[in-house]
């Protein structure tokens, strides 16, 4: 199905315009918002008619005209919710739009709920749009970081793990052991001072 046939308009797509991202990204979502609003509003009308059908047993569908849309934002609430849309990027434009089809998609919600999910739906991406974010800054700190001169370290720290000033038993006893027989693929070697 078309993308144009679902949002219901009549006119052919406008050309790419020099509006800023920001407005593009706004309009898309408020687009979004109606055109969910309108749909769940078209299925409560639907699920209405169907209960009524079976009440009276009786379909007079067919008599009734389109209604209007029964349920509008209030122009607070309208005012919010692009206040908020205007905060999101445009790389979490979609996203968004997928996130909002899929939880209307699982709770099937009435058109008053529909706002409501809207605004949960962004409030999850400014969040991750905080977090991720927030990893960039971090990552960006670290990596800027000055890095500490290995050098000096090594000329500190002397690591030697078999050197020990402390006698133990299983020295002298591997002192006084024969060295064990070498394998075929490695050579043995003696010590000179020892024939």
């Amino acid at each position: 199905m078309s993308l144009l046939a679902w949002l219901g308009w009549s006119e052919a797509p406008s050309r790419l315009s020099s509006r800023s991202p920001a407005d593009m990204v706004l309009e898309t979502l408020m687009m979004e918002l109606a055109g969910q609003m309108r749909e769940a509003e078209k299925q409560q009308r639907e699920r209405k008619q169907a209960v009524r059908k079976v009440c009276t047993g009786v379909d007079y569908s067919w008599l009734a005209s389109a209604p209007r849309p029964s349920y509008d934002l209030s122009p607070g609430e309208r005012l919010q919710l692009e206040d908020v849309c205007a905060k999101i990027h445009p790389s979490y434009c979609g996203p968004a739009i997928l996130r909002f089809r899929q939880l209307l998609a699982e709770r099937e919600p009435e058109v008053q709920e529909v706002a409501r999910l809207f605004r949960t739906v962004l409030q999850e991406v400014l969040e991750r749009m905080k977090q991720e974010e927030e990893a960039h800054r971090l990552t960006r700190q670290w990596s800027l970081r000055p890095r500490g001169n290995l050098g000096t370290f090594k000329t500190r720290a002397r690591i030697a793990p078999f050197a020990s000033d402390i006698r133990t038993i299983s020295e002298d006893v591997e002192r006084d052991a024969p060295p064990p027989p070498r394998t075929w693929s490695m050579p043995e070697f003696r010590d000179p001072k020892a024939d």
